[in-house]
């Protein structure tokens, strides 16, 4: 049955249904919200959510719960996330399936997700939803996608993610199998000779085998190829004859979506491709989107970090322009008026047209 809900309460909810029973964070506009509904819920399911005293609280519980075999996840902005980093990367290595929320105040916060802040050599599947719908199909599947591949899965979301409501349905997923976690620890094994260890460096308990560090960062970046091939996901639209396709990713990409499927009812040979997973970048959607194309465009709200990708994707085969921009509200958290369809029109069509980029609208400055 469908019910009216804010998005951060969707979100929760999914995570609940996904049977996730503990959270630990730190509010932060916008990732708030999110906090508070996991703080009311789940005392009601069994599970726990602490208010932590900063963010590096908040991961270090998280990693403790992650260490019984708990479904457990944590979040925050991207600024909030800094502070976790690295953690993360320990997390990581120490193959604990982490789930993270980044309830970003824009697009800035890419680079931070897809190359992480973090040492070593690490990847965390990145999961970017363009409306709620995705966003509650996408937080089950992290947990899955975590639990299988023993890797952290953050899931991108941002302010319209959050606070947007509709009437939806959170119903858990069915998405298989995963392995037992017997590599837990649950305390029954103290004394017995078979205790274990979790750790980011591939050590065992002292009489047992250990791989090594070496081996144990081979087999990570083995692990981290497999995923790669495994894990791509993406929506791709009206490539075939493009001459212009348009690259954007999480809400904008839903607006870019529905102005290209407008542009195309109009005659306009313009397409778009919508990474889905941001890591695993889907590279080769993009390559071959781009093939017979004049112009790809890149939709992102932020300065370019995303474009990156789309450049090591196309590889030359046509030139790739920056459409987006930095666009926010007053307050620096919200959503600017970039993201209305009518000017991501105006850019699209300029882009396809070879005409001169429209200037980046300002927002409605607050009076001092």
């Amino acid at each position: 049955m469908k019910k009216l809900m804010e998005g951060s309460e969707a979100m929760a909810e999914a995570a609940i249904a996904a049977g996730c029973r503990f959270f630990a964070g730190y509010p932060m506009t916008p990732f708030t919200e999110l906090l508070e509904h996991f703080a009311r819920r789940m005392p009601e399911v069994g599970g726990v959510c602490i208010n932590a005293e900063s963010e590096l609280e908040a991961v270090g519980m998280a990693w403790g719960a992650l260490a019984t075999g708990a479904r457990a996840a944590t979040g925050s902005t991207g600024q909030g996330l800094s502070l976790m980093q690295e953690s993360f990367s320990e997390i990581t290595l120490a193959e604990l399936p982490l789930v993270i929320f980044n309830m970003a105040r824009g697009q800035q916060d890419y680079y931070q997700s897809t190359r992480g802040g973090g040492h070593g050599d690490y990847r965390h599947i990145v999961l970017a939803p363009a409306d709620l719908a995705e966003a509650i199909e996408l937080t089950q599947l992290a947990f899955h996608l975590a639990d299988t591949w023993r890797n952290p899965v953050l899931v991108y979301g941002d302010y319209l993610t959050a606070h947007i409501q509709e009437a939806v349905e959170v119903d858990p997923l069915e998405l298989g199998p995963v392995a037992d976690k017997d590599w837990a620890l649950d305390g029954s094994l103290g004394g017995t000779g078979r205790s274990r260890i979790i750790s980011p460096l591939g050590f065992a308990k002292t009489g047992r085998r250990s791989p090594g560090i070496e081996q144990h960062l081979r087999t990570m970046t083995d692990k981290s190829r497999q995923i790669e091939a495994a894990e791509v996901r993406v929506e791709v639209g009206h490539v075939d004859d493009a001459q212009t396709v348009i690259v954007a990713f999480g809400t904008p990409g839903k607006f870019v979506r529905y102005v290209v499927n407008q542009l195309r009812a109009d005659g306009e040979r313009i397409g778009f491709v919508r990474p889905i997973t941001l890591w695993p970048y889907p590279t080769d959607a993009v390559a071959a989107a781009a093939e017979g194309a004049r112009t790809v465009g890149v939709f992102e709200l932020c300065a370019g970090q995303m474009i990156d990708d789309v450049r090591l994707s196309v590889l030359g085969r046509a030139p790739v322009v920056g459409i987006g921009g930095i666009s926010t509200d007053g307050s620096g958290f919200g959503v600017g008026p970039l993201l209305d369809a009518e000017i991501i029109r105006d850019r699209i069509l300029a882009l396809h047209r070879g005409e001169t980029m429209p200037p980046l609208p300002d927002n409605e400055r607050l009076e001092v």
